[in-house]
């Protein structure tokens, strides 16, 4: 195990998070997960019966202190890095001209900034391994819909993609967008599920893990993921 890839995923504890880890497990990788529930973090390393491959990191993703801090652990526990999957993200299910503010500051301090700091922390790991950034959007990052503030974040997560790449390739490593469609997950909690099909986290986490294990030169950028029936 020494030698096996390493990937730290963010808000790895469920969703697609937790089945791209699931996945990594199962090929062979070892996997440090973050969350912000301590409980939900035991829970899942218990589902999993607690494989000597797998890390659950306690901390917030808009933290820096404590991004760096998971990377830094990471790296203790296993001694390399490989991929960092920027997976950690809520919405807040509402809009700019009749939404809640109270809940727009730690959305977009989540699904922006967050997976910015990740690249922070871990970019000196990465060019170490000539290893790979995946972030995981959004179609809503590619499609407008009236006032959604959420996906104005997963826009910038789109952005921020493509910005990161244009930079860190000169170093040696891959930048992949994955942007899913309509996906069944904990992101619905409370607000029921959208109409027609879903795909599945493990339809999702399939693509994220297909880029994870591309031949070493080959960058694949953007991935877009959408159930079929989805027209937006």
């Amino acid at each position: 195990m020494t030698d096996s890839p390493v990937a730290l995923i963010t808000g790895g504890g469920s969703g697609i998070g937790a089945a791209v880890a699931r996945q990594l497990l199962d090929a062979g990788h070892r996997v440090a997960v973050t969350g912000r529930g301590e409980q939900r973090l035991r829970a899942f390393a218990e589902e999993l019966g607690s494989p000597e491959g797998l890390l659950t990191i306690l901390g917030n993703t808009a933290e820096y202190a404590d991004v760096q801090a998971a990377v830094d652990g990471t790296l203790k526990a296993f001694g390399r890095l490989d991929t960092v999957v920027a997976n950690a993200g809520f919405a807040t299910h509402d809009t700019v001209a009749e939404g809640d503010p109270a809940g727009w500051a730690e959305m977009v301090l989540t699904n922006v900034l967050g997976p910015a700091l990740l690249i922070r922390a871990s970019v000196d790991a990465l060019k170490e391994t000539r290893g790979r950034i995946v972030l995981v959007g959004s179609v809503a990052g590619f499609v407008n819909t009236p006032g959604n503030l959420y996906g104005a974040t997963k826009w910038a997560v789109t952005g921020l993609a493509e910005n990161t790449r244009r930079q860190v390739t000169d170093f040696g490593i891959g930048v992949t967008l994955v942007a899913p469609g309509r996906v069944e997950t904990p992101f619905w909690d409370g607000n029921g599920l959208p109409p027609g099909h879903l795909l599945t986290a493990d339809q999702i986490a399939d693509s994220v893990v297909w880029a994870i294990r591309q031949p070493a030169g080959v960058d694949v950028n953007t991935i877009v993921v959408r159930p079929l029936g989805q027209p937006n």
